[in-house]
């Protein structure tokens, strides 16, 4: 079901909860909410509806991914970029990103998996980890 977005600073600021299988109907409901807003938004978690659970949700070139509890756990050549967020009103804000990162996250089934980005979907995976930590850009 596609939710309301979460435009709320303070809740957007506390770090999320790990997810768990019980959390599915989460990642459904984030999963449907980004394709709704597909023309303006590449990827969204879970606080941004609502739920303070790690969980995030992208699109890159091979479609729409979900990630459950995605850590970075290494990174490397950092860059200086503009992003904005559709939970912060406003124009986009300065950040530093990295063109490649390496994550560890559970996929559907909650499997361990360990996966190395680069390039704009690592630029949108550091943003949506940042809000599972509680970080606004």
């Amino acid at each position: 079901m596609v939710k309301e977005l979460i435009h709320d600073p303070f809740f957007l600021s506390v770090k999320s909860k790990p997810a768990t299988p019980l959390d599915a109907p989460v990642a459904k409901d984030l999963l449907d909410t980004l394709t709704a807003h597909r023309d303006s938004c590449v990827g969204m978690a879970a606080n941004m509806i609502g739920k303070s659970v790690c969980i995030i949700a992208f699109c890159d070139k091979s479609g729409y991914t979900i990630m459950y509890n995605p850590e970075i756990i290494s990174k490397s050549e950092p860059f200086e970029t503009e992003e904005g967020c559709l939970s912060l009103l406003g124009a986009p804000r300065k950040t530093t990103r990295y063109k490649t990162i390496k994550v560890k996250f559970q996929d559907n089934s909650f499997a361990w998996k360990t996966k190395t980005y680069t390039g704009f979907t690592a630029q949108i995976i550091q943003h949506e980890v940042d809000h599972c930590n509680g970080i606004l850009i």
